[in-house]
């Protein structure tokens, strides 16, 4: 049995309406919610990225009953670790022990907004681990000094501590980061249906552990409309991690998929009215041994402008 959550995605709505879309995940009865933590959005089409920390506080106090997951912060060059544990800790206690903290090791389109340059792949895993080492020490209560190869802390501790606290998981795309998801996380990552991220993960410790993943969909009862606007918002999906992960501002993203055709993105992302096809998109999620999916769902009209031929599913 696969949970079904929900994406709140912070490119493509505001604030207020991503907390509404959680309360109404939340009354349509989605099993879990997720939201994006961007600077930038991916496109200049998608033409938002609120600050997701303060939507989740927000959205934790509008709800009652759905958990809610970053999907995924990056605990490294834009955030302090000491300040993730912060912000994980504090809401745990507003969503009282709804929440649970998805790491990963980041994009260039957010984080070079701090200057600090963009690591190489194998640093910026090290820097992962580093991090996590940290914000579990912190939520385990110690008063922490830290003095390590990527980061410093200097007597830092949770004033605000949880009594439990929220579970950590780590987003993967190969082995060195199925490692380290299998013997440092509580759950693990993954934007895609492959059973040897899953297989890994198993392997290094995460046997028994749940398996999160994420699938696009663009739902409308127009199918062109539909597939028009999966093409407009996320046509880069298909440039695959290594590339979407160094692209530093929206136009680099716009370029990489200047010859991306609409009927290239709806071979991948199910559009359209046809819930059939959704469910035959999740069906590779199960096999592959996912316990929970959230679908990042692509409204078939603009926020905020009318759609007559289209439904509009939130994002």
């Amino acid at each position: 049995m696969v949970e079904i959550g929900y994406t709140m995605m912070t490119e493509q709505a505001g604030p207020r309406e991503l907390v509404a879309h959680a309360v109404g995940a939340e009354r349509a009865g989605f099993d879990f919610s997720v939201t994006s933590d961007h600077y930038f959005p991916w496109l200049e089409s998608q033409g938002h990225a609120s600050y997701a920390w303060s939507v989740l506080g927000a959205a934790a106090q509008a709800t009652e009953r759905i958990p809610l997951m970053t999907y995924v912060t990056c605990p490294t060059t834009r955030y302090h670790p000491v300040v993730v544990a912060q912000k994980a800790a504090t809401m745990q206690l507003l969503s009282q022990g709804r929440f649970r903290l998805g790491l990963g090791s980041g994009e260039n389109l957010n984080e070079h907004v701090v200057g600090g340059g963009w690591p190489a792949p194998h640093v910026r895993l090290e820097m992962l681990e580093e991090a996590v080492e940290i914000i579990r020490s912190l939520f385990a209560g110690e008063n922490v000094n830290h003095h390590g190869a990527h980061f410093d802390v200097e007597n830092a501790r949770l004033w605000d501590p949880p009594d439990a606290p929220p579970p950590i998981g780590v987003a993967v795309s190969g082995d060195r980061s199925c490692e380290l998801a299998g013997h440092a996380a509580d759950l693990v990552i993954a934007t895609e249906p492959r059973p040897e991220l899953i297989s890994a993960f198993d392997r290094y410790g995460g046997t028994g552990k749940p398996r999160v993943g994420q699938l696009p969909i663009c739902y409308a009862t127009d199918r062109d409309a539909a597939i028009a606007r999966a093409h407009d918002q996320f046509r880069w999906l298909g440039s695959g991690w290594p590339v979407n992960s160094e692209l530093p501002v929206p136009a680099g993203f716009a370029g990489a998929t200047q010859f991306v055709r609409p009927e290239d993105v709806s071979e991948s992302v199910p559009c359209g009215g046809d819930v059939d096809a959704v469910v035959e998109a999740v069906r590779p999620y199960g096999d592959a041994g996912f316990t929970d999916v959230a679908p990042g769902s692509q409204p078939a009209c603009p926020v905020n402008e009318p759609c007559s031929s289209a439904t509009r599913s939130g994002t």
